[in-house]
């Protein structure tokens, strides 16, 4: 039995920082290795995230709903201008609280 953290933590977590790479790209014009020191991760995890071949059907997901995309949109302005880690974390929760609220994990995406 997985809790609902260790399910957050494998499929929503990556699937939020493939949202926030794609809108930093699109958005801000920055370069995959700048997107990947922002995020804390390596360059190639943000080409995986671009081309979709991680968290593809979290993804889809999270982008039917308007209300985590506009969370999402604050995550990156956040993280474009250099906000604090404690802004990023409450943002994060917010996320997991609504998508626990409304029930998207249920079938463990």
């Amino acid at each position: 039995m997985k809790t609902y953290c260790e399910i957050v933590t494998r499929t929503i977590i990556p699937a939020i920082r493939a949202l926030v790479a794609r809108q930093l790209v699109r958005k801000y014009g920055m370069t995959q290795l700048e997107v990947a020191k922002k995020l804390g991760v390596t360059q190639p995890a943000i080409s995986y995230y671009l081309r979709s071949k991680r968290g593809r059907i979290a993804i889809e997901k999270l982008k039917k709903d308007e209300e985590i995309m506009k969370l999402v949109g604050k995550i990156v302005d956040i993280i474009h201008k250099g906000g604090t880690q404690e802004d990023l974390q409450k943002i994060i929760c917010e996320i997991c609280h609504k998508i626990r609220k409304e029930g998207l994990l249920k079938d463990n995406i």
